[in-house]
């Protein structure tokens, strides 16, 4: 069920359609009713000016360490109760030895693997509970490749709300054991992500559940946009030159770019960053949309073994290239055999178990390197979007297997050298 809107004491002026730029009030619709569901994204737009007021270094310097301390910036009235509170403010960490690996001079990892359900996808579903429990709701519902369900389902999970999650039928073991484990209830869908997210919509619709999907929710984005709020804070005296983001369906480095500019309008900075969207080789339309300056739909198919960016069919294309646009940036495509080795540089090298998906990031950082897209004195932060236990197969088909040995000093020593 839903109640009444309860938004009314936020920044937010309204909508506004990235496909034709009509304008909607706060609240009125989750895509433009003129150009449909599948090109009317829409995209939310904050009172800036008010929001300087009370976001200041000095404020921020005082308040909690979680993504609640933007709330000047977030779709969130005042009277609300955030939910769950702890989401957000994960480290940025310095990996110097997989710095010179990529060939760069500085690398920091911004490590959303360790977030409360282990992936960056926590900050849209904790806005998305917390807007569905002051709205009335006491369903939820989402369709994901894995980490948007299981970061729905544990958000669900603290706040008493019912989470439906639909899945296609590759979901990952790990994935799928978080969801049972939140107490989710869990469609497995005998066919293909697209078929999965179009069975959520259509039970939304019917059953009468709060919509978490990115694809057609504009209040998610602006969850993932405090992953660039927090870069640009923690950054906020030191700024890289290039901020690398994997890309699936397009809103994750949409948010971040949107967390940056933001942070610079404010005042809290006075710097911005170029943005690398890195998709996988095999299932690539945003990165040929970005050439072209228009989506192919006609291709619907590819693959990659990097599930949480297996997207063929990408809803936030427009915006994730309007971002990369903006920043100045560059998109790169990578190998699955890249990736592999992205899994297995970035735990050796830094300490962080990235799953295939996260590893995208930093393998897009080796190929814009040697594409000279990205200079040998550049300064780079790249998303760890989600922690490598996500996908045990996928991270065991990388790093490879254990030595079997008897118990015996000897079999050991005949190991030796051999990794």
């Amino acid at each position: 069920m839903s109640g009444t809107k309860t938004n009314e004491t936020s920044n937010i002026r309204g909508l506004v359609c990235v496909n034709c730029g009509a304008k909607y009030p706060d609240g009125t619709a989750l895509t433009c009713p003129r150009c449909g569901i599948d090109e009317g994204i829409l995209d939310v737009e904050f009172d800036v000016q008010a929001a300087r007021q009370t976001l200041t270094r000095q404020a921020l310097a005082l308040r909690e360490p979680a993504q609640w301390r933007y709330r000047e910036l977030l779709p969130v009235a005042s009277g609300a109760h955030p939910t769950p509170p702890q989401i957000g403010w994960t480290p940025i960490l310095e990996a110097p030895r997989l710095a010179q690996a990529l060939g760069i001079r500085r690398l920091r990892l911004k490590d959303d693997g360790r977030s409360a359900s282990g992936s960056f996808k926590d900050r849209p579903s904790a806005v998305a509970v917390t807007r569905a429990m002051a709205e009335g709701y006491r369903e939820v519902a989402c369709a994901s490749t894995g980490n948007a369900a299981s970061s729905l389902a544990h958000c669900a999970a603290v706040a008493g709300l019912r989470a439906n999650i639909f899945v296609p039928a590759r979901v990952p073991q790990g994935k799928l054991a978080q969801l049972l484990a939140y107490g989710a209830r869990v469609f497995k869908v005998e066919g293909t992500y697209d078929e999965a997210w179009r069975l959520c919509m259509a039970a939304c619709e019917r059953f009468g559940w709060y919509n978490r999907n990115c694809a057609v929710n504009p209040y998610l984005v602006e969850g993932k946009k405090t992953g660039g709020l927090e870069i640009a804070e923690q950054c906020a005296d030191d700024p890289p030159d290039w901020i690398s983001v994997s890309v699936g369906d397009g809103c994750s480095i949409a948010g971040v770019w949107k967390g940056i500019r933001e942070m610079r309008e404010v005042g809290i900075t006075d710097w911005t960053a170029r943005m690398l969207g890195v998709q996988a080789h095999g299932v690539a339309p945003i990165a040929a949309a970005f050439t072209t300056g228009r989506l192919d739909r006609s291709k619907t198919g590819g693959d990659t073994y990097a599930d949480s960016i297996n997207c063929p069919v990408p809803r936030n294309w427009r915006k994730a290239v309007n971002a990369v646009r903006e920043s100045g940036g560059r998109f790169v495509t990578v190998t699955d055999e890249e990736i592999r080795e992205a899994v297995r540089q970035t735990g050796r090298l830094s300490g962080v178990f990235a799953e295939p998906a996260a590893a995208t990031a930093v393998a897009g950082v080796a190929a814009a390197r040697r594409a000279g897209v990205i200079g040998a004195d550049s300064s780079v932060v790249v998303v760890i979007s989600g922690n490598g236990l996500k996908d045990l197969a996928g991270a065991l088909s990388a790093i490879g297997e254990p030595f079997t040995v008897p118990p015996d000093l000897d079999a050991v020593a005949r190991h030796l050298g051999e990794d």
